[in-house]
């Protein structure tokens, strides 16, 4: 019993340490991209594996449901990765981030690529994702966003992206759903009270303290007269492999493929 409540033993420093993260979600962001010196195999970024191993997880699931004519949107894009692996196998890319700085790295990552590009732009707020892709339904991946969003602006980024695929669009989300405590998650991911993996504590001083998404948190955010649920399932969330002593590095989550709809007209008042 006592060395299941050792790991708690680090909360006071958990809390000096998030004392420092801007209250300002777009602010903190930023920050935080703006002091990244380094991604890919020494990465700073807690949730960059370095490689594209998540996303051929996914590749399946993606040739199931994305119509491969449609431009495909990755929202939340921070510094290109997954976006430049996307570009690989789609016509065309656009990632989006709310940070100045992520989408000014991952341009400067990505020079090479004709059919990649980035903007930034809050997918929360309304009308968001008009015109970012032209006269055109779209397809969008969302990896790791909705877990760090509070309810309303998981709802808010919802109906952007509905707006966004229209018809032969289709969402694909995948997030970390991790179901225990905070202290649990970083402990997890390789924190104790003697040390914390540099990319994790990065995150803590920088970053509001994430949730997790899963089925129950969905069902919340996509209403029935909106979005029908084309598949879900348990996904492998692949984070920095610096924190990989024990294992660690791979994250319980959460996958599910959305088909937009629109709603009925509301009837004219008499």
């Amino acid at each position: 019993m006592r060395s299941a409540w050792r790991k708690y033993l680090i909360l006071p420093k958990l809390i000096r340490l998030s004392r420092s993260a801007p209250k300002d979600r777009a602010v903190a962001w930023d920050k935080y991209w703006e002091g990244i010196v380094s991604t890919g195999t020494s990465s700073e970024v807690l949730w960059d594996s370095g490689s594209d191993n998540e996303l051929r997880g996914y590749r399946d699931i993606l040739a199931r449901h994305f119509d491969p004519d449609l431009p495909v949107v990755d929202v939340g894009c921070g510094h290109g990765a997954f976006s430049r692996a996307l570009a690989a196998f789609s016509p065309r890319v656009i990632g989006v981030d709310v940070a100045e700085h992520a989408v000014a790295r991952a341009r400067a990552e990505s020079e090479a690529m004709d059919n990649l590009s980035f903007a930034e732009c809050d997918m929360t707020r309304p009308h968001a994702g008009a015109g970012l892709v032209g006269p055109t339904d779209a397809n969008v991946f969302i990896r790791g966003v909705l877990h760090v969003l509070g309810t309303a602006d998981q709802a808010a980024l919802m109906e952007n992206l509905r707006q966004m695929v229209g018809e032969r669009g289709r969402v694909f989300l995948a997030e970390t759903n991790f179901r225990g405590n905070p202290v649990e998650y970083v402990s997890h991911l390789g924190a104790s009270r003697r040390s914390i993996p540099a990319p994790l504590e990065l995150a803590i001083r920088k970053l509001p303290m994430p949730g997790h998404f899963g089925p129950d948190e969905l069902a919340v955010v996509m209403p029935t007269d909106r979005w029908t649920l084309v598949e879900d399932g348990a996904a492998t969330i692949e984070t920095n492999p610096l924190m990989d002593a024990e294992g660690n590095s791979r994250v319980p989550g959460y996958f599910a493929v959305l088909k937009g709809k629109t709603p009925a007209q509301e009837p004219l008042s008499a």
